[in-house]
């Protein structure tokens, strides 16, 4: 398949095989967990790899007292939007490599079970409101609260939610979408990077061919969200 140009597909020889562990029906919760963490760990290094850091105008010393000026990432503007619920297997990789504190804000969306299609159940995504028009009677509009919003979710499968969330974005007003994914459908991850291309990164962990009539990848990993907490999804 030849994917589109705002797809990457990691080549990183750890993360492959820890894909490969995570496939195994023999993984427990515990390690699946784990797992998630750490190839998500790994994604976000590639993804913010081209992104570059800033001096911040403030200094600092070092343990031999010599002074420096400290570094952040630049944009600072940064928000982190896991999809409910299997996204917030992926949180705190993110959240630890990044040099600050980020907002997290949630989307809940599920398949319905016969269509497939997503249903959004959920959604705490704020709005700024800036300064109101010199014009007499303007209305200022809702912006959203970050220009750039990391979007977590490990499966992309028939692609549906990943295009469901990346518009509800849009619509928020983001300039930007990265998303991190641990495994995704070649239908489904064409789907979602195309569905804003000028807007839109997918950095995801390995490929696989196509989806059974159920949505599921195959061979793929199982309902992923099962498999983190242990529970049945609807």
């Amino acid at each position: 398949m030849t994917v589109p140009k705002n797809v990457h597909i990691s080549s990183h020889p750890l993360l492959q095989a820890k894909v490969s562990q995570i496939r195994s029906s023999s993984t427990t919760t515990r390690e699946t967990r784990s797992l998630v963490n750490e190839i998500a760990t790994i994604l976000g290094v590639e993804a913010f790899a081209g992104w570059k850091a800033t001096g911040t105008g403030k200094t600092d010393s070092t343990p031999l007292g010599i002074e420096y000026e400290t570094q952040t990432l630049d944009p600072a503007n940064i928000a982190l939007v896991p999809i409910l619920r299997s996204g917030l297997g992926m949180i705190d990789a993110i959240n630890d490599l990044l040099p600050s504190p980020v907002p997290i804000y949630h989307l809940g969306l599920f398949r319905e079970r016969f269509s497939l299609q997503p249903v959004e159940y959920y959604n705490n995504l704020p709005y700024n409101r800036p300064e109101a028009s010199s014009a007499p009677g303007a209305e200022s509009p809702n912006t959203a609260a970050a220009s750039i919003a990391i979007l977590l979710d490990p499966i992309i499968a028939t692609g549906g939610t990943a295009e469901t969330a990346i518009q509800i974005l849009r619509e928020w007003g983001v300039q930007r979408v990265v998303m991190l994914s641990v495994l995704g459908s070649e239908d489904g991850v064409k789907r979602a990077a195309e569905c804003w291309l000028e807007g839109v990164e997918v950095w995801i962990g390995a490929l696989d061919e196509r989806t059974n009539e159920k949505g599921m990848i195959v061979p793929g990993l199982g309902d992923i969200g099962d498999r983190l907490f242990v529970a049945i999804g609807k």
